[in-house]
């Protein structure tokens, strides 16, 4: 069970990161974009940690509002679920 867990949530961050890196490339070329309610889904469906690190590291949608405020309250809310679970592990 746990395997299963730590396997999507390395897969789903992965596809996040991606889809951060393909939104990028194609805002630089002037492509098909992804749109971002389709990156703020991955980002909730675990995939925070990647949607971070894509921001950050990519520098791609760090100053663009409202996306920025609601990827940190995924973050936030994924923080405070995390910490339940450890709680309740206890």
């Amino acid at each position: 069970m746990l395997a299963a867990v730590v396997a999507y949530l390395l897969a789903i961050n992965a596809i996040t990161f991606a889809a951060f890196a393909w939104d990028k490339r194609a805002a630089e070329r002037r492509g098909r974009r992804v749109p971002e309610r389709r990156l703020l889904i991955l980002a909730a469906a675990g995939g925070t940690p990647g949607a971070l690190a894509g921001q950050q590291l990519l520098r791609h949608k760090t100053r663009k509002e409202p996306f920025r405020s609601r990827l940190w309250t995924l973050a936030a809310v994924h923080g405070a679920l995390l910490g339940y679970a450890v709680y309740r592990l206890m």
